[in-house]
């Protein structure tokens, strides 16, 4: 993400879900070269995660699942998104509806949340 703008870096994601049968949509855009992005991912049942980038992780981009203990209501996870949003106004929103919970992120993703045996060690 940090060499590629973050415009087509945006668009790649929405394609990625949209090949695999999410639905994605920017809901909000920031500045199409520099703007930060988070991902929010809607799965069934109207529960949500957030995966923001992780800070300071060298070369390598990362992202932090929040909240880190799994999915949590949509509306708690839209306050999380509109106050950084807040902080930051250049800023991208994702938005992914996806009923099994996909972020489809091609960085790591550090998930704290503990694996099923069916789930594997993590992403």
């Amino acid at each position: 993400m940090r060499d590629v703008p973050t415009g087509l870096w945006v668009a790649a994601l929405i394609r990625r879900a949209e090949l695999q049968g999410a639905f994605a949509l920017v809901a909000a855009r920031g500045d199409a070269e520099r703007g930060d992005a988070v991902v929010k991912v809607v799965q069934a049942g109207g529960l949500a995660r957030v995966y923001v980038r992780a800070p300071g992780w060298g070369e390598e981009d990362c992202f932090d699942a929040l909240p880190e203990d799994g999915p949590a209501p949509e509306a708690d996870i839209e306050a999380l998104v509109q106050r950084r949003r807040e902080q930051d106004r250049d800023l991208w929103v994702v938005e992914i509806e996806d009923v099994g919970g996909r972020h489809f992120l091609t960085e790591q993703v550090k998930d704290k949340r503990p694996r099923g045996p069916l789930e594997g060690e993590g992403r």
